[in-house]
């Protein structure tokens, strides 16, 4: 055992200090190596260290994207060798998925071989693929041999790595990004370069332009699967303008019609990350345990491209309410979250804004614009320098043959020349961008380099006025690069100039540019309820006065006497079935929806209306009638006003019904009419009648409408639509029908007062 009298002596190699300072200071470390260096990527360029190695390695390999193919083990093998220290099953997985077209906007690495697929199948085993660059990587890596960015050492210290690439478009919105760090994450969808490009044009023109005016140029998120976004404008302009978010997207699918009635559902595009076989096999589990009764049966005819086929269990199956139930219970609808947490200048995590990011972008390329001018700038001072050289060489070409002949040092020789102006063939001032004082032509160690390693053939005189041009043409481009790089507002055109170039390259016009999301809006097809979809039955809808609502089994005799509760009696009577849907009309201008299958049934008296759906007690029902899709309706108030509705657009999904015709205190909704044959007839409470064409009423989805007819006294008493050379027919007060076929006397334009009803038109002023 130790003596405590006598510690033995301390090891310099240990440290002693508090285990929570040891633990604190070492997790931190860990954790801003993973925020920095794997999981966020770097707002410049959009990518992480492990994808801008691999772009940089495969530059390295000269893996053009008009070049051959390597094996993806070699790239893979380079970059974990050279410059990423991880294991080569990491860098290989991060380097096919930027192969995928299905998981990638715009594929950076163009794969020969089995690089996975929609299915969610893993890709071959490195020996077995290759790959190069594609032009849109190349694009990501244009400029960097130009000291456009700035480079560091590897991790073992024998190369240099780019810290950031040059990339000429804002390629994190472009392809997207995922991730998730310490007490961090990120996931951006991606977008259409296009688009963006768009975007960054107008902040240039506008630096202080809001996120929502650059919503008028990227709409939303551009997903490589396509798929329609339902999410509400109001919405994405929020996750826009916070950097934190969702979309609601959808599958695209289309009814395909089997004849005699038969029908199915094919699925062309599925949501974003959504494995196909996964969803297929869910889609499958919901017919096995009879979740959703009214779907058959799912078949995957998919080749290049998707193809699912749903199959309904009854042609009668309404297919948006069919698909509304997948939505609720797959992967069909997807929600994706926004979360724009990305590195700015590389080293600060930060939630970002739509126009944060851009700004970003946009500061980075004009950094990289300076820097390439800066670097060509050199290049041609350089070749300015030796271009001098040369011309003093050829004005004095006896002398320097001489002194390279017999000269023991000749460099030393040429730089102690002093070459005076007055040779036989002296050079003038406007020989030199900056000429030497006078008399004092000496050469330089690189101009005197540049001529002892000149070959003999450029010794012609065609040589000497290629100098001259050459010295010329790169005095003007001094000029323009130290002008461009004095003038701030020339440095964001030269931007412009190349967002242009790059919108036009991976535009609609490069493979798989244009725009593949689409948009929409969601509606309510969730809310249709399951009841609703039941075998198709004949009823008979009845409805009494006071709005109590039945429906009787079958199709009775419509003049067969009914019950009714003391003092009520018919008013509509109709043949339908459980499959349809009956639209009530009300006199405070809204529209009510009501599925035949959810009315009582009719042994009783029925139900109130007004209890089926939020009808107001002080008013009243105008019409009921049957669903008709692709029908119109002219509808019209008491005060003489009324238009033409798409009786598709009147349907409500929900319970409060939809408001299209609007009114003023007190005009009330009195007129519901399916519109047939090219005519009106309107007839007032004042017996005078007005007849004028159809196509004088607007076709509107909600308002008041146009005046049908003018009045000093009273209103609108009753409309009807008919084929004006047919003739306007009625019923007199002795039950026969009376056809009028010349209705000149009673035709004018709309909104005037119209002349007295024939003789023998009914009293109550009514059509029918």
């Amino acid at each position: 055992m130790s003596d405590p009298a006598n510690p033995p002596a301390a090891n310099p190699s240990e440290v002693f200090e508090p285990l929570r300072r040891a633990i604190g200071e070492r997790y931190l470390t860990y954790a801003l190596s993973t925020i920095m260096h794997r999981a966020l990527p770097d707002a410049r360029d959009g990518l992480k260290p492990v994808h801008r190695r691999i772009l940089f390695a495969m530059r390295e390999l000269r893996l053009a994207s008009n070049g051959g193919f390597r094996k993806s083990a070699k790239i893979s093998g380079d970059v974990m060798g050279n410059y990423h220290p991880h294991g080569d099953a990491a860098i290989y997985d991060a380097m096919a998925r930027l192969a995928q077209d299905f998981n990638v906007r715009y594929p950076l690495v163009d794969g020969q071989g089995n690089f996975g697929n929609i299915d969610g199948d893993n890709p071959a085993a490195a020996r077995y693929t290759e790959a190069r660059m594609t032009p849109v990587a190349e694009a990501l890596l244009e400029g960097l041999n130009e000291d456009a960015v700035d480079f560091r050492d590897n991790y073992d210290g024998t190369l240099t790595e780019p810290v950031v690439l040059p990339a000429s478009f804002p390629n994190l919105l472009a392809n997207g990004a995922s991730g998730i760090a310490v007490g961090m994450a990120t996931n951006i969808p991606p977008h259409n370069i296009a688009e963006l490009c768009d975007a960054c044009l107008h902040l240039i023109r506008a630096p202080d332009a809001r996120d929502d005016t650059l919503l008028n140029y990227i709409p939303g998120p551009d997903f490589p699967t396509g798929g329609v976004i339902v999410e509400p404008p109001e919405n994405i302009a929020s996750a826009y303008r916070t950097g934190r978010g969702s979309f609601r997207l959808r599958c695209s699918w289309h009814v395909e019609d089997l004849g005699r009635g038969q029908w199915q559902i094919v699925v062309t595009e599925i949501p974003y990350q959504v494995p196909k076989s996964r969803l297929i096999e869910k889609i499958a589990d919901l017919i096995q345990t009879k979740k959703i009764p009214i779907l058959s049966d799912i078949r995957d005819e998919s080749a290049d491209d998707i193809r699912m086929v749903i199959e309904p269990r009854s042609k009668n199956v309404d297919p948006e309410v069919l698909m509304g139930m997948l939505y609720r219970s797959c992967d069909l609808e997807v929600r994706f979250s926004l979360n724009m947490n990305v590195l700015i200048d590389g080293l600060t995590p930060q939630v970002c804004s739509l126009r944060q990011v851009l700004r970003a972008f946009l500061d980075h390329r004009r950094e990289v614009l300076q820097r390439r001018a800066r670097h060509r700038l050199e290049k041609i001072d350089h070749r300015l320098e030796v271009l001098r050289g040369f011309i003093i060489a050829f004005l004095n070409l006896d002398r320097v043959i001489d002194i390279i002949r017999y000269d023991d040092d000749p460099k030393a020789a040429l730089m102690r020349e002093n070459w005076e102006r007055d040779h036989p063939r002296a050079m003038t001032e406007a020989d030199y961008v900056a000429p030497p004082p006078a008399g004092d032509l000496s050469l330089s160690e690189v101009q005197a380099d540049a001529i002892l390693n000149m070959r003999l053939r450029s010794l012609r005189r065609l040589e000497e006025l290629e100098l001259l041009r050459e010295q010329t043409a790169l005095t003007a481009e001094r000029e323009d690069l130290q002008n461009l790089l004095a003038h701030p507002n020339l440095q964001w055109d030269r931007i412009s100039q190349q967002l242009r170039e790059t919108r036009k390259t991976f535009g609609k016009d490069y493979p798989g540019g244009a725009r593949r999301t689409r948009f929409a809006e969601a509606g309510s097809i969730e809310e249709v309820p399951l009841e609703a979809m039941i075998d198709r039955e004949p009823v008979t809808v009845v409805c009494s006065q006071m709005g109590w609502i039945r429906a009787m089994t079958g199709h009775i005799d419509l003049g067969r006497a009914l019950k009714f509760k003391d003092g009520d009696g018919p008013r509509f009577v109709f043949h339908a079935e459980t499959t349809d849907r009956l639209l009530v009309f009300a006199s405070n201008g809204r529209f009510y929806t009501i599925p035949a299958a959810n009315l009582p049934g009719g042994r009783g008296m029925g139900e109130p209306l007004r209890l089926m759906v939020d009808l107001p007690n002080e008013a009243g029902i105008v019409a009921l009638f049957i669903h008709r899709p692709g029908a119109r309706l002219l509808v019209a108030s008491s005060a003489g006003d009324g238009f033409l509705v798409p009786e598709d657009d009147v349907i409500a999904q929900t319970r409060t019904g939809r408001q299209v015709l609007n009114l003023r205190d007190p005009a009330r909704a009195t007129i519901c009419h399916r519109v047939t044959g090219d005519a009106v007839a309107v007839v007032g409470e004042n017996r005078k009648m007005l007849v004028f064409g159809l196509d004088e009423l607007p076709e509107m989805g909600r308002g008041k409408g146009v005046r049908l007819q003018r009045y000093k006294d009273g209103g609108l008493s009753d409309v009807t639509t008919f084929t004006l050379a047919s003739g306007l027919s009625w019923l007199d007060p002795a039950g026969r029908t009376r056809t009028v076929t010349d209705l000149s006397e009673w035709q004018a334009k709309r909104a005037t007062a119209g002349r007295m009803a024939p003789r023998g038109f009914p009293r109550d002023n009514r059509f029918s």
